[in-house]
């Protein structure tokens, strides 16, 4: 095994136990014996557990960033709170370890840490397409940065509890969503519906 691919399995298991168990129940010890290697194998690489850990936290924050940022580009602004909807909950859905790890340490509510970090800046993208919006619909552009922490925030909260609930299904949760931040509580449809489902 090369060392390239010494270290991407060390991640994998590492990835894997964090999601399991977090970052307090996880131990160098048992990452290097889930890989077969001994400890210093696992030290010559990270320097430590805290070291394997940012490396896996990093990794997962931008594999979410990315996916949520690539969702911001193009169409009307319903689709694109559809296809931010989806992106989130796809990687909740396909990536559940990575989610796991981002929020178990991490508390969605807390003032800092990975998770709240990531928020703000998805909330950031989000917030640069809302003013364009809400610029050219003759809205106050300067409430855009509250709306993209409103909706960035329902979105990731309800992620978070469909971690583990996983009903119902991501599209209909999407649907849900969208409804309640296209519509509002006095304007929610019976029975939404993903209208553009071109992605995710």
């Amino acid at each position: 095994m090369t060392g390239a691919e010494r270290r991407q399995q060390l991640l994998d298991v590492a990835r894997a136990l964090f999601a399991e168990k977090g970052f307090d129940g996880a131990s160098i010890e048992e990452i290097a014996h889930r890989a077969n290697v001994s400890k210093p194998v696992v030290y010559e690489h990270f320097g430590g557990k805290e070291g394997i850990y940012a490396v896996v936290v990093d990794r997962e924050m931008q594999s979410l960033l990315d996916r949520m940022v690539s969702t911001l580009h193009g169409g009307g602004p319903r689709e694109l709170l559809e296809h931010a909807a989806l992106a989130l909950l796809g990687y909740v859905d396909e990536a559940h370890d990575g989610f796991r790890i981002l929020v178990r340490d991490s508390p969605v509510a807390s003032a800092s840490g990975t998770f709240s970090t990531l928020l703000n800046d998805i909330a950031g993208q989000v917030e640069y397409v809302l003013a364009h919006e809400f610029d050219t619909r003759g809205y106050d552009d300067k409430l855009a940065p509250l709306y993209a922490q409103a909706l960035v925030g329902m979105v990731a909260l309800t992620g978070q509890w469909w971690l583990d609930a996983r009903k119902p299904k991501r599209h209909e949760v999407a649907a849900h969503l969208v409804n309640l931040a296209w519509n509002g509580l006095s304007h929610l449809e019976h029975k939404p519906k993903i209208q553009y489902s071109g992605r995710g």
